[in-house]
């Protein structure tokens, strides 16, 4: 596994300590892998999601930074979204 990918684990981790998160979600980190994100927390994984959010590892690790938001990197065409948008934004919100 990747240290890009084992840091995105760790950092979704933090983020996700105490939030209402009740869906399945995996983020794509192009060139690394995939994380999935659910109820028990995240951990990688490639496994069928509600949603899945598509991004390049720089997009990524500057949202786990907060130096992007969520919506600003999918209206601006670097973070792609496939699947339930209303849970997208909910997770976007627990990471903004």
């Amino acid at each position: 596994m990747s240290n890009v990918i084992d840091k995105a684990v760790e950092a979704l981790n933090e983020k996700l300590t105490d939030a209402d998160f009740d869906g399945s979600a995996k983020f794509v980190i192009e060139g690394e892998g995939a994380v999935i994100v659910d109820g028990q927390g995240a951990r990688a994984g490639d496994d069928d999601a509600d949603v899945t959010l598509t991004a390049d590892a720089e997009t990524f690790q500057s949202m786990m930074d907060g130096d992007t938001n969520p919506t600003a990197a999918f209206m601006s065409g670097k973070l792609t979204v496939d699947g339930d948008m209303g849970l997208a934004m909910k997770l976007g919100s627990v990471l903004g």
